[in-house]
């Protein structure tokens, strides 16, 4: 068996969570107490029943975006589930914000940065031709304003440059305004994020937000309130490369009510756009539940290295190299959705679940987990998942998850 490290309990609550925690000698042999069952089996079958809440399969979903004609990777996966009601795309049949009077120098990253202070629905008019707005600073909601749809219309890429985290929501961040004395249980504001491709953020370094507490996110971060991504590509975005809590080179999920809808998206797509951070390549979860629907995961990677809590003499980190979770009570289910070809370094190639209390929830329906290779440790029999969650997870039905 595997040496495993105990990842570390990250409940949604206002104080920051600790990034180095020591495991006590009693919670170890629980760990390895629920690793030994998990190595005896307890993983669903193939034909299980789904569990409550799952993704509805069955009523065909649109075929992803054609490949662009730069070559990249194209939004979403052929999964064929069909995506509910709140995991959709936004209207913006009446937009706050037209960003852009038609040419391409009129969509600067100042408007972008105004615009989402406002809030509202926004969309751009920059041209007939595809457009990369290079943002100098990170766009970033405030929570007594409207919620915010930013809507790209499949021709909008907002880039990083390399330097910048590009889009952040925080209820407990007193700068963007409390609303509430319970700034990580309220359901607002609601950020959704469509028709849109996010490159090259870095939110390694960063500066804004409580101490101790915004790590990871490259591209979003986004902590209270409600967050859905929908036709959206993440190419090439990066967090900080050590940490045992750090995550989520592509997106960061800190405590979101409800889960966090990813429908008809990709997350690298392809040898040189894949995304990098200590934790979670594509997404990261603490305390945050996903949704994900007919989307595509390739190329990620988890590069820290030590686990969680952080083996001696090693800075830690280096799981999920597709998602990250990690908490209490969240949840994960992904119907049609291919992962492929994402690496990490110490556990879950794929997908690294730890529910501390176990009673979160996984189920896979209609998807491919193939060639997700997992540096130091997985759970036996799912090649590519490392999961401790309630007993009879994760439910795998009619998928494919393989060396």
């Amino acid at each position: 068996m595997p040496s495993i490290s105990r990842p570390s309990p990250t409940a949604p609550v206002p104080a920051a969570p600790s990034r180095s925690r020591t495991a006590c000698a009693h919670a170890l042999l629980l760990l390895f107490a629920a690793v030994a069952a998990g190595c005896g089996g307890g993983g669903g079958g193939e034909g299980a029943a789904p569990v409550a809440g799952a993704p509805p399969s069955g009523t065909p979903a649109p075929a992803p975006a054609p490949t662009p004609p730069d070559g990249s990777p194209a939004a979403g996966h052929a999964g064929g589930c069909a995506v509910p009601a709140a995991g959709q795309a936004a209207s913006v049949a009446s937009p706050t914000t037209v960003i852009g009077n038609g040419t391409p120098a009129s969509c600067t990253s100042a408007a972008v940065v105004n615009a989402v202070a406002q809030g509202g629905v926004i969309t751009f008019n920059c041209g007939a031709d595809p457009v990369t707005i290079t943002m100098a600073q990170t766009a970033k909601v405030f929570n007594n304003r409207p919620d915010v749809v930013l809507d790209g219309g499949g021709k909008v890429t907002l880039s990083g440059g390399g330097a910048v985290r590009i889009l952040y929501q925080n209820t407990c961040d007193p700068n963007q305004v409390w609303t509430s004395a319970q700034c990580h249980l309220q359901t607002t504001p609601r950020l959704t994020v469509q028709n849109i491709t996010m490159v090259d953020g870095n939110s390694i370094g960063q500066s804004y937000g409580l101490p101790n507490e915004v790590y990871g996110g490259g591209a979003i971060f986004v902590r209270g309130g409600q967050f859905k991504i929908a036709n959206s590509r993440f190419f090439r975005n990066r967090c900080d490369g050590t940490g045992p809590d750090v995550g989520g080179a592509a997106v960061r999920a800190f405590g979101t009510e409800g889960p966090v809808y990813v429908s008809g998206s990709t997350f690298g797509g392809a040898a040189g756009y894949g995304n990098t951070c200590s934790n979670g390549g594509g997404l990261s979860g603490l305390g945050a539940s996903f949704s994900v629907y007919n989307s595509l995961f390739t190329h990620n990677t988890a590069v820290g290295i030590g686990a969680n809590p952080a083996r001696a003499g090693t800075p830690g980190g280096g799981s999920g190299g597709a998602i990250y979770q990690d908490g209490n009570t969240f949840n994960l289910s992904m119907c049609g959705t291919r992962m492929q070809s994402n690496t990490a370094n110490e556990g879950g190639g794929a997908l690294f679940y730890v529910s501390n209390d176990r009673s979160g929830t996984m189920s896979i329906t209609d998807s491919v987990l193939q060639g997700n290779p997992s540096g130091q440790f997985e759970t036996a029999g799912l090649p590519g998942i490392f999961v401790l969650a309630a007993p009879g997870q994760p439910v795998v039905t009619r998928s494919t998850i393989s060396p």
